[in-house]
């Protein structure tokens, strides 16, 4: 099944991470869910210590931008955080069934084009899908750390790279 796949994990690298759920049926398309995925993964980004550079919780997917690990790679992570928002999410909700599409997307982020094509594309995906009309008001995003410096559930280490924001909300590097 795994069979030619090959992962690139190298000290100091960073991951544009993609992972659907089952079917991408809306499995996080309530407030209650989509906060308790961001609470996992806090939990996550602090046991293992990894970045969190950016992310976007959508209804039926998740976008991720994280520096390797401290502890275990990528793959270790995601299997902990899927697991582990799957067996909260059935302690307090009546779900069956599979909660997650096997597997995720990583693709290594080697540059800094690389890095902020990756957080536009993930900050606009709201607006691209309709649910909001500007980045800013998806509040299970990312985008807010970077305008403003909210603190949201999940710590996002923006810091490391200036930006601005111009009228567009797209990111400009800060010189």
């Amino acid at each position: 099944m795994t069979a030619g796949l090959k992962r690139y994990y190298l000290e100091g690298s960073i991951h544009f991470i993609t992972f659907s759920c089952y079917r991408r049926q809306q499995h996080l398309g309530t407030t209650a869910r989509r906060d308790l995925f961001l609470r996992v993964l806090e939990q996550a980004r602090r046991r293992y210590g990894f970045a969190l550079l950016g992310y976007v919780v959508m209804p039926e997917h998740i976008h991720l931008l994280m520096t390797m690990p401290a502890v275990g790679d990528p793959s270790v992570v995601m299997k902990v955080v899927k697991e582990r928002f799957t067996r909260l999410l059935r302690k307090r909700e009546e779900f069956t069934g599979p909660m997650w599409q096997k597997r995720f997307y990583d693709f290594n982020v080697c540059t800094d084009k690389k890095r902020v094509e990756k957080l536009r594309y993930m900050h606009r995906n709201p607006v691209k899908r309709g649910l909001v009309d500007s980045p800013e008001k998806w509040e299970w995003g990312s985008f807010r750390a970077y305008l403003n410096g909210e603190k949201g559930l999940v710590e996002v280490d923006a810091c490391p790279w200036k930006f601005a924001v111009r009228e567009s909300h797209s990111f400009q590097p800060m010189e």
